[in-house]
């Protein structure tokens, strides 16, 4: 994982906000479409040397006034004001390790699961492991091989499984977000260390690159060998009082999707 995520995150949301957005005219020789940081500076009433030293990972503890200030020329929604916040308090664990989370899945989370039925969802920690999953989620992942491994990883499918370029045409976005994810909490360096060693430069340029905020929902295409192209949607929720557990649901999107799962025989329900 990158050691400057303030820094990837601050620059990734500058880059992503008009001049018009914050009520300043466009200007002329702009090299990007996003604000200059002297913008930025000025709007946040800090200086521009600070927010470079922000930036480049040479001041990685700004005060919570700071981070305010900051927050409204960057347009951040409240998500990404937490996630903020959540990078200062990292960046002072050091580089420290992080316990990993006690696995198991409680019974009230099963029984959602058990709810959730015949539809795809499954519960996933910040690594990826896939913990429980409906029989839903097991048709579309057991034939594209998603579900080798005990437990299975989404990441270590994506970024070592050569199964996964054919199952997802849309591959690059599907390994930003998962990179995202990754991302999107307390540092694990034993696990990411160990998925750079497998997965090469696909997966060190992103933890360089990709700013961990994933997106809560969206649509993800699928190549499934028994039911062909399928689109689905997703949405993610993080559970509160569940350290980093999400569950993510997938519908179809689209009318020939939902014919497509329909001549799938339904599986039972199997948790992880």
């Amino acid at each position: 994982m990158g050691d400057n995520e303030l820094g990837l995150f601050l620059r990734a949301r500058r880059a992503e906000v008009t001049p018009a957005e914050v009520g300043l005219p466009p200007g002329i020789r702009r090299r990007t479409p996003g604000l200059r940081r002297s913008e930025v500076a000025m709007l946040a009433g800090i200086s521009v040397e600070y927010l470079i030293r922000l930036e480049q990972g040479r001041d990685r503890h700004p005060s919570p006034q700071v981070l305010a200030a900051l927050a409204g020329p960057l347009r951040l929604t409240a998500a990404e004001r937490a996630h903020l916040h959540r990078l200062t308090r990292t960046a002072r664990l050091c580089g420290g390790l992080v316990k990993d989370q006690d696995p198991t899945v409680r019974p009230g989370l099963r029984g959602l699961l058990d709810q959730l039925e015949p539809g795809a969802a499954m519960l996933v920690d910040q690594v990826g492991d896939v913990l429980a999953y409906t029989s839903g989620f097991r048709r579309l992942a057991a034939p594209i091989g998603l579900l080798a491994g005990d437990p299975p990883n989404l990441n270590r499918y994506v970024f070592t499984d050569p199964r996964a370029r054919e199952a997802y045409p849309d591959w690059a976005h599907v390994a930003d977000e998962q990179v995202a994810a990754l991302k999107d909490g307390p540092p694990r360096p034993d696990f990411t260390g160990e998925l750079e060693a497998a997965a090469g430069d696909e997966l060190t340029e992103r933890l360089r690159r990709v700013p961990g905020l994933p997106r809560a929902h969206g649509l993800l295409r699928l190549e499934h060998p028994e039911a062909g192209s399928l689109r689905l949607v997703y949405e993610t929720m993080k559970l509160p009082g569940d350290d980093n557990l999400r569950l993510v649901v997938q519908l179809p999107a689209d009318e020939a999707t939902a014919e497509a799962l329909r001549r799938i025989a339904p599986l039972r329900l199997v948790a992880g």
